[in-house]
């Protein structure tokens, strides 16, 4: 009797840990024909709540994107397109620094394929997507899509069963997908766009503050209000003038979403040389807000514009308009520019509301003050400050167009820009304009300062106050206020600054395998060597199973690590082996092998780190954190995302004492 309770109890004990293995989406799939040669793949997802799936398009360095993988296809069939997908949404990452591109609920992804040999009964494809809530998970799906014969008119589906899923619910689950499909929701990013918009605004109210432009605004409205016969007329046509601004900039938003398309738009965003191109550009607009030279259209443009304006009218308005876009572009470009860079690369609309949001700033006084003349009169006087706007936007035209070159090399992971040089960079940058707003430095346009004004003094101390913010970003500060902006503190020249801990120690003098990591913690990435260590010195050992694209991992790392009495424990009485589940570097050869446990192929490091999770702790789930003895043994229960210091350190106190 008592070995058979020890027995139930065992398998009792089995099955709970067993339930660690977490399947947040469940697969169908389906094909749709289209014709006697062509079809459509579908591999539908439903998504458990409060999970997310990323798309293909996420950026390089962030969360995992979802890859295809379609078999046998030389001279079997051809794909047709990329894979298409149902609306994303998008938001942006702060750990990370970019945007990422997630569904929620379910998702869809469709591949139209082509048919080239008319016995092809079947195509096999397999799905890695990374799947998120307060852990992430690596995971990917085979599908075997069965190809209807060319005699069969119907939509033939295809339904690929899971282990551990009833037919009940696949068939409920079908069901759903299929009337998804009908019914795709189209989701709008209002938050993104509105946060666009708002920033176009700004953009479009600085540009109005420029030399080129706020002058002729005074000018516009007297000469709608002496050419007009009464005043109604002149409001009219000053609305009309404004509405007109409007149309020629949304016009050409409308031409850039047009010309490159959501799609392409999005895979721009993420190309190291797209990236590169948008750093000259913005060079090249900032060296002209600076004074180095003007950017002009054609004069004979404009001469052409004037003289259809001349022609009045709704059309002579409109030229009007037409004429100020082209007269102002020497102040306007390079802030327009900017806008449809920054709005291109977020794909969709973006470009379209950006315009709308710079041309609404812009037209907005000249409509206002043409229905109210009187206000003319609380309008500020041109002069000089005029052009210390100007230069103002130049010198923060030059620090965006860093983070565009940093992009670009994170991508290419080059290291030529690493957080110490990026961040030295913009306190010079920073630094230089706290300078100039305090009149220890002219441009060639500049008028003689015999005074600093109560604003232009006030900016130049804010400006001065964020330069030295960042300098303590170069000894190791995480510098909150500006995460999105510089690289990661792990792509950097020392992982704590310049006169941090891991600066002060070659990397030669670790032992075999380790490197610095996060905090200058000493970690291996090999469980062997690490183990090894940790018997030489008599520690325990901390397994860390992590990922390069896990969120909420660098949040531990960035907010829990960094505890003072956690980064303690961690740099002093444990053995750090952090274990990435995502590292796609292949195996050699000899160790690559078929899983006993899931049956899956380990080609890759992450899939043999991916296996050992499953195989030894049963669970997949990331960041996992794991404190074992000399022997391989478990000294306490294994905790994952912890986001509360002390209960961090309280567990890691356990497991050491333990040891001990």
């Amino acid at each position: 009797m008592n070995r058979l309770i020890a027995t139930l109890l065992l398998l009792l004990a089995f099955a709970n840990t067993n339930a660690q293995i977490v399947k947040p989406v469940k697969w169908t799939s389906k094909v749709e024909k289209i014709s006697d040669a062509e079809f459509n793949l579908i591999m539908n997802g439903k998504i458990d709540p409060e999970w997310h799936v990323y798309s293909q398009y996420t950026p390089e360095n962030g969360p995992l994107p979802a890859e295809f993988k379609f078999e046998n296809a030389k001279d079997n069939y051809e794909l047709v397109g990329k894979v298409k997908e149902s609306p994303y949404k998008k938001q942006f990452n702060d750990i990370f620094g970019v945007d990422e591109y997630y569904f929620e609920k379910q998702v869809t992804f469709t591949q139209r394929v082509k048919i080239l040999n008319p016995k092809l009964t079947s195509i096999k494809a397999k799905i890695d997507y990374q799947v998120c809530k307060d852990a992430c998970i690596n995971d990917n799906k085979d599908f075997v899509f069965e190809i209807p014969t060319a005699a069969s008119a119907e939509t033939v589906a295809a339904v690929d069963t899971l282990k551990t899923t009833d037919s009940d619910t696949l068939t409920a689950t079908a069901k759903e997908q299929a009337k998804t499909t009908a019914e795709t929701p189209k989701h709008e990013e209002e938050r993104g766009l509105w946060t666009i918009f708002f920033l176009a605004f700004l953009g479009g109210f600085a540009a109005l503050l420029t030399p080129c432009v706020f002058p002729m605004i005074p000018m516009t409205v007297s000469f709608f209000t002496k050419q007009s016969k009464n005043p109604g007329q002149g409001k009219r046509n000053a609305i009309l003038y404004g509405i007109s601004i409007i149309a020629i900039y949304v016009v050409l938003g409308l031409a850039i979403t047009g010309v490159f398309g959501a799609d392409a738009l999005n895979a721009l965003s993420t190309n190291a040389w797209f990236n590169v191109f948008f750093f000259i550009l913005l060079v090249v607009f900032a060296a002209s807000f600076l004074g180095a030279f003007e950017i002009m259209l054609p004069n004979s443009w404009a001469n052409k514009v004037d003289r259809q304006a001349d022609r009045g009218g709704v059309i002579g308005i409109l030229f009007m308009a037409l004429a100020l876009a082209i007269v102002s572009f020497s102040c306007t470009g390079p802030i327009v520019g900017t806008l449809l860079v920054e709005s291109a690369s977020k794909g969709g609309i973006a470009p379209i509301v950006g315009m709308l949001g710079f041309s609404s700033a812009l037209a907005l006084p000249f409509m206002l003050f043409a229905m109210f003349p009187s206000w003319l009169q609380s309008l500020p006087k041109s002069g000089g400050w005029l052009n210390t706007v100007k230069v103002s936007l130049g010198f923060l035209e030059l620090a965006l167009a860093f983070k565009f070159l940093s992009n670009a090399d994170l991508v290419l992971q080059l290291h030529l820009l690493e957080r110490e040089v990026f961040l030295a960079i913009w306190i010079a940058i920073f630094g230089t304009w706290a300078l100039y707003l305090l009149g220890k430095i002219m441009t060639p346009h500049d008028s003689p300062i015999q005074h600093l004004s109560v604003g232009r003094l006030s900016l130049g101390m804010l400006v001065l106050a964020f330069t030295v913010y960042m300098i303590p970003g170069l000894f190791g500060a995480p510098l909150k206020l500006i995460s999105a902006f510089p690289p990661p503190q792990t792509y950097s020249e020392s992982p704590t600054g310049f006169f941090g801990s891991s600066a002060t120690v070659s990397n030669n003098d670790l032992p075999e395998g380790a490197k610095w990591g996060e905090h200058g913690i000493m970690t291996f990435n090999d469980y062997d060597k690490g183990l090894a260590y940790a018997k030489k010195v008599n520690k325990p050992v901390m397994l860390d199973f992590t990922g390069f694209a896990c969120v909420n991992c660098r949040k531990m790392e960035i907010n829990v690590w960094s505890d003072e009495q956690v980064l303690k424990v961690l740099k002093n009485d444990v053995v750090l082996i952090s274990l990435y589940v995502d590292d796609k570097r292949d195996l050699p050869k000899e160790e690559q092998t078929v899983s006993k446990t899931t049956g899956n192929e380990i080609v890759t490091i992450g899939d043999k780190w991916t296996d050992f999770i499953i195989t030894k702790y049963k669970t997949n789930t990331q960041p996992f954190y794991v404190l074992i003895d000399l022997e391989e043994q478990k000294l306490n229960e294994p905790i994952s995302y912890t986001p509360n210091a002390k209960e961090y350190l309280t567990w890691l106190k356990e497991g050491v004492a333990k040891f001990k």
